[in-house]
């Protein structure tokens, strides 16, 4: 395993050199086209100076021809002018006529050739500085085409000697692919044999899973038919059917319920905002209380819209009555959440208030339509925040009848099946989008007609904010009910199921049962504590499960090390064996070899003797010698035909040859079976080999299975600890957002009020200021008086 580890690093390295070098090459194969590509284009330029510069030569011939054709034409002239002088001296006295025509010819013709001698000049400097220039841009191209091919040939050495490098390593990496195949096939069977094991190892597991659901099935059903306590005569007493305490449905609840609550306040500070902003746009508009008294319908609209915090107010309270109701420690149902009905009460309260502010909003839109200088786009955008008002009014009357329905099982027992209520649950889903969409649709429309009355010549900075408030206070009521619907139907499935209910039976929970659940729970709770106090502190729950892992990985090493100790020491009984054999067959070699080392010795004494006397002793000798060749050849038959015993891995043999025949077949025979036997150990090695490694492999998969196990179950822990990370920082940024955003139209709404505060305080204060001055003139009359 270490080898294939080994081989597959370095051929996982090399692959990656192999990669880097390919990258080099291809960035050093592009730079090469680059340089052609630029010495090309080099080439072409020097060829158009080459082109250029032939032309100019040829207009510098044309210029040089011309040149001398003009000289040749001044030396004429010159000719001319000398002949023309002479005539002109001899005709002097001939009249003064004839002497001033030549003066003006002559005056032409030096005029004339002025012209030409500054062309020619002027030609000649063009021509040099041409010619200057083409020599430098020449020399300068060539020095480039040079460097440029230079750069090159050593791009083209470089690719070259990257190519044979490349070759080497491909090469190699063939033949390390060749030797890991083969590796990696010997693997496979390796794998395949495992694979059998397991699948033998699978069924079984089948064959127990099957027993053990029967057994579940058969212990299930012997449960819900005789366990629960089950009274047709009378109902009360199947409160006995009591079930456990579910404190993750209460975990639950409890953290919904205060989700819900942090959207409930965001939800009554923006139907606050909303209600006392057209409290105010209806002082300002389409009248200003401040400068004339606006109509009795919108001051009774304006008394109404002034007691709106006594409508709204109670629903956030009512609703932090029933959140502080859902603890862990109580049994949160439809029939036990009493508070629910406290809230259903003040929402329907809520509703009647807007059913009753209903028509005073839909006249005090027909007034602003009435208004002189309403418009047609104006009065039609009214008549669409009407429809708005109808709609959103009509929401709120289903989302009371739901709520109503929701909180009747409190007050009622078997109000409502279940079934029922999951109905109820998904309509009032329903009717929060709706309520979200027609809230949305109304903030747009009011947009709309903010931005027509904005452009009316009458529009004071005064409406104009608090028409900005007002829109303000829509977006965050539409943004809070849109968080609403998308919070309670993402939450759909806890609100319909059901998460406490008795028994052996699908009824719904009532208050007996959950108080007698309560009392087990507290019953439960102390003897746990009881327990706890008389036992010492148990070991954490992490800290088990480390410590299981690390007890079956050492069990599990334990077993293939144990597997391979006892392959390994009968390895070394064979061994051993093998050892003391190979002793003894040397020990006899010792044996034999001394006997033929005395032997010899022996002849070679008789020998020297033999040589070293006389001719008679000579002969004695050479007898002696022959005798004893003789006696040693009689031996050695003896000792051919003596009995031999063999012993080898098999066991031990005794051969009694009887000629040399018999002999030879003897031999080869014992040379096929030693062969044999000696095939036949190497293959039961390689056998215990891989059967050792077979072992390991399945004791390292089951291993790697289990820790793989482990890991996605930790893994599913930490995506779900994450996701509820994510939800409690989105919704700490939403709740976050709402606050800041209440806190700015709080603000603004208190910067308003002192605004006109501020502008009333100085109205009274003039008006002190004018009585205070009328009321010293009436005194300073009356005293002239």
């Amino acid at each position: 395993m270490a080898n294939v580890t080994d081989l597959q690093t370095k051929y996982s390295k090399l692959a990656q050199e192999y990669s880097k070098l390919r990258a080099q090459n291809q960035v050093l194969k592009k730079g090469v086209v680059d340089e052609q590509a630029n010495s090309a284009s080099l080439k072409e330029q020097l060829k158009q100076r080459d082109q250029s510069l032939r032309k100019q030569e040829q207009e510098m011939d044309s210029l040089s021809f011309r040149n001398q054709q003009l000289a040749k034409r001044v030396e004429l002239l010159q000719e001319e002018l000398a002949a023309s002088e002479a005539k002109g001296k001899k005709g002097k006295s001939k009249g003064d006529s004839p002497s001033q025509h030549g003066l003006q010819t002559q005056s032409v013709f030096d005029e004339d050739l002025q012209k030409k001698i500054e062309e020619n000049e002027r030609l000649h400097i063009q021509f040099y500085e041409a010619d200057e220039w083409h020599k430098k841009t020449e020399a300068e191209l060539r020095e480039r085409l040079e460097k440029l091919e230079k750069d090159a040939e050593q791009h083209h050495g470089v690719v070259d000697g990257l190519t044979t490098k490349y070759a080497e390593t491909i090469e190699r990496l063939q033949s390390d692919k060749a030797r890991l195949e083969v590796k990696a096939q010997t693997l496979e069977r390796e794998a395949k044999e495992c694979r059998m094991r397991t699948e033998d190892c699978q069924q079984q597991l089948r064959r127990c899973q099957s027993e053990l659901n029967r057994q579940v099935k058969q212990s299930s059903s012997v449960i819900q038919e005789k366990v629960p306590f089950n009274d047709t005569k009378f109902s009360d007493y199947n409160s006995l059917n009591v079930p456990s305490h579910n404190r993750r449905h209460q975990l639950k609840a409890r953290d919904v319920a205060g989700q819900a609550m942090s959207f409930i306040q965001d939800l009554v500070a923006a139907l606050l905002n909303v209600h006392s902003y057209t409290e105010q746009r209806v002082h300002i508009y389409p009248l200003d209380s401040s400068i004339e008294t606006i109509s009795p319908l919108n001051q009774k609209f304006s008394q109404y819209l002034h007691e709106n915090a006594a409508y709204v107010r109670p629903l956030e309270d009512s609703f932090l009555q029933l959140y502080q109701s859902i603890t862990e420690d109580t049994v949160t149902v439809l029939e036990t959440v009493v508070k629910l009905k406290n809230f259903s009460d003040n929402f329907s309260s809520y509703t009647h208030f807007l059913q009753k502010i209903l028509p005073y909003q839909l006249k005090s839109l027909e007034e602003e339509c009435e208004a002189p200088l309403c418009t047609a786009a104006l009065s039609a955008k009214n008549q669409e925040l009407q429809s708005d008002i109808k709609r959103v009014t009509s929401v709120f009357e289903k989302l009371q009848n739901y709520i109503n329905l929701l909180a009747l099982p409190s007050v009622r027992q078997d109000a409502m099946p279940h079934s029922n209520t999951s109905a109820v649950f998904t309509q009032l889903a329903a009717c929060l989008h709706s309520l979200h969409d027609a809230i949305k649709e109304m903030s747009k429309h009011y947009n709309q007609k903010a931005d027509i009355e904005r452009e009316l010549p009458t529009v004071t900075q005064k409406l104009c904010t608090t028409t900005e408030c007002l829109l303000g206070s829509l977006g965050s009521l539409t943004s809070c009910t849109g968080k609403i619907a998308t919070f309670f139907s993402n939450n759909l499935d806890f609100f319909t199921s059901s998460g406490y209910s008795p028994r052996g039976s699908t009824a719904a929970l009532n208050p007996v049962q959950a108080e007698s659940m309560l009392a087990n729970k507290k019953k439960a709770t102390a003897y746990i504590q009881a327990v706890k106090k008389a036992k010492p502190q148990s070991v954490p729950y992490r800290e088990a499960l480390s410590n299981r892992r690390i007890l079956t990985s050492s069990t599990e090493s334990r077993e293939g090390l144990t597997q391979q100790v006892q392959q390994s020491q009968e390895k070394i009984a064979r061994l051993e064996q093998e050892k003391e054999h190979w002793l003894l067959e040397a020990q006899l070699g010792k044996v034999r070899l001394e006997k033929e080392n005395q032997r010899i010795a022996e002849l070679e004494a008789q020998l020297a003797a033999a040589l070293g006397g006389s001719p008679n002793s000579q002969t004695a000798a050479a007898g002696a010698l022959t005798r004893g060749h003789e006696e040693a050849a009689a031996e050695l038959k003896a000792a051919e035909k003596e009995p031999t015993l063999c012993t080898s891995l098999v066991g031990m043999l005794c051969t009694t040859p009887t000629d040399e025949h018999v002999g030879d077949e003897e031999s080869r025979e014992q040379l096929i079976k030693s062969h044999y036997m000696a095939r036949v150990g190497e293959l039961t090695t390689q056998l215990q080999i891989s059967d050792s490694k077979a072992v390991h492999f399945h004791s390292e998969c089951r291993a790697l299975a289990k820790r793989l196990a482990i890991a996605e179950k930790s893994r599913e822990t930490f995506s779900e600890e994450v996701k509820l990370a994510n939800q409690n920082i989105t919704r700490l940024q939403d709740e976050l957002a709402t606050t800041k955003r209440s806190y700015e139209d709080q603000l603004s709404m208190m910067s308003d009020h002192l605004c006109s505060m501020n502008e009333t305080l100085s109205k009274q204060r003039e008006e002190i200021d004018t009585l205070k001055m009328g009321s010293k003139g009436n005194a300073k009359k009356n005293k002239g008086r």
